[in-house]
């Protein structure tokens, strides 16, 4: 097969019109045929090629977001990383965002979505809606969404239903408590949020892990390279048999990611690259851990 040129490789189409008439959600086929990167996917000698993706969170949706994305987008492009990169802002500025960002080596997601494509849903916004504002991939079941809004399995999976119908990958957030850790529950824990987050049929066009252990996300402390590497191997192997080409799926680690620890943890096995909330506000930092892919 081909290997596509610069675009997202095994993560999704980039933002793009699909040209359906009003607000029809793309099947898997329309969008990867939509898209101007198609075929999607591509792996390096050593596995899946690495996705760096910042989560901007409740930051930056101002001018300040702006000039970061633009920073991001600049200097990603006076240089060929071994990556793709995925920008995550605030809903406020995304499509502004998505502007800059077209036809550069970044890509943009929202961080959450509605599991219906429309409705009575006030503030809420649909997985099609992130698609038209020029989106290609969408955050859902972050740790801060199960603890803060209550989020089930269930409903992650619901959302990560939605944004395949809507043509966008869904990165599927994963992770245990420092109290499941404690009580050595962490492998338990992955193996029900895998079984009941990710829709069956998933695979790595459409669907991207993130696992995130909810007591290192913004605390400064990380699991050791050992606990990452376990923790990797035991996702991708619940996997199989439940996605399409499981050793094609990347799985990203979050937490505390910083460009000083980002090294160690990209180089362990399957670890497939990184979703970076902190560090991804600063570009110099975000780009440094960038040009760590190899």
């Amino acid at each position: 097969m081909p290997a596509s040129t610069g675009g997202i490789i095994g993560g999704g189409p980039r933002p793009c019109n699909s040209g359906l008439p009003g607000n029809e959600p793309l099947t898997k086929a329309e969008a990867v045929l939509n898209s101007p990167h198609f075929p999607l996917l591509e792996t390096t000698l050593s596995g899946p090629r690495p996705l760096i993706a910042g989560n901007w969170k409740m930051n930056a949706g101002d001018a300040a977001g702006i000039a970061l994305a633009r920073a991001v987008i600049e200097g990603a492009g006076s240089e060929t990383l071994g990556c793709d990169l995925l920008l995550c802002p605030p809903a406020v500025i995304l499509a502004e965002v998505a502007r800059l960002a077209g036809g550069s080596a970044a890509a943009v997601g929202g961080q959450d979505c509605h599991a219906e494509d429309a409705g009575a849903h006030t503030g809420d916004l649909s997985a099609i809606m992130l698609r038209e504002a020029g989106a290609s991939f969408v955050i859902v079941g972050h740790s801060e969404r199960r603890a803060g809004h209550g989020e089930t399995d269930a409903m992650v999976r619901a959302k990560a239903e939605a944004a395949h119908r809507a043509g966008l990958t869904a990165i599927v957030c994963i992770g245990e408590t420092e109290g499941e850790r404690a009580a050595g529950k962490t492998l338990d824990v992955l193996a029900h949020q895998v079984g009941g987050s990710v829709p069956a049929g998933a695979g790595a066009a459409d669907t991207v892990i993130a696992y995130e252990p909810v007591w290192a996300i913004g605390s400064g402390r990380t699991p050791s390279p050992g606990e990452v590497a376990e923790a990797h191997a035991h996702i991708r192997a619940r996997l199989a048999g439940r996605v399409d080409s499981a050793a094609e799926v990347r799985i990203l680690y979050g937490g505390s990611v910083k460009p000083d620890n980002a090294g160690a943890i990209l180089a362990l096995g399957d670890v497939n690259g990184a979703l970076i909330g902190g560090a991804s506000l600063d570009a110099a930092a975000f780009l440094a851990i960038a040009r760590l892919c190899r």
